[in-house]
């Protein structure tokens, strides 16, 4: 199949790739679009490894205040230099990881942050209450390891849902800029202020 203009465009502006790697993902997936963008993606998380002990000191604090100041948050992304932070795709994926804060309150950045003690008091509830439930002692683990990744899916933001498109998480669409910037991009820390709360917000940082 002829890989034309039209499609490299629309492949373009589904991924925010190069010109030139939209063409050979078209070439090699024989103009399959999904294919393209699957292959694109794979690509991210390569480069995305192999940048993962590049420095990333440089980038953007992004302030999102929602209903009338009702919500507050405010997030740091990291880029490996100045350059890329100060271009527009860098800051709408800054914008886009302080929107899904607001909306999903995640309360870590990565499953990395989540303290042992947090971990070990979970898993007891749950065995707890599947024991109460008559679960076989047998199957108990298993259930709490998938309730475990359960309640990492929900509570640390890497693992989460993107909010604006749920067959990926908000990894994968960190590793999709990867792709198309060529930096090591990280979520260093963020805070998230509802009005009213009674208890102080957490800032989590990650490597």
């Amino acid at each position: 199949m002829e890989v034309t203009i039209e499609m490299i465009k629309e492949l373009r502006e589904k991924t925010g790739c190069g010109i030139m790697d939209c063409r050979t993902a078209l070439q090699n997936s024989k103009g399959d679009m999904d294919a393209a963008i699957e292959e694109l993606r794979e690509k991210g998380l390569q480069k995305a490894e192999k940048r993962a002990n590049r420095e990333a000191s440089e980038g953007r604090l992004e302030v999102y205040i929602h209903s009338e100041g009702r919500l507050v948050v405010l997030v740091e992304v990291n880029s490996e230099t100045d350059f890329v932070s100060k271009t527009d795709m860098f800051k709408e994926l800054a914008h886009e990881i302080a929107l899904q804060i607001a909306a999903a309150s995640p309360s870590y950045v990565s499953e990395a942050d989540v303290p042992a003690d947090v971990i070990e008091e979970e898993k007891a509830i749950i065995t707890a209450r599947v024991r109460e439930e008559g679960k076989p002692e047998a199957i108990i683990p298993k259930i709490v390891e998938g309730f475990m990744k359960k309640y990492m899916d929900e509570h640390v933001l890497l693992n989460q849902k993107y909010i604006r498109d749920e067959s990926k998480t908000v990894a994968d669409l960190i590793n999709d800029k990867i792709a198309s910037l060529g930096e090591r991009i990280v979520v260093r820390r963020f805070v998230r202020w509802a009005l009213g709360e009674t208890t102080q917000p957490t800032e989590e940082e990650a490597d």
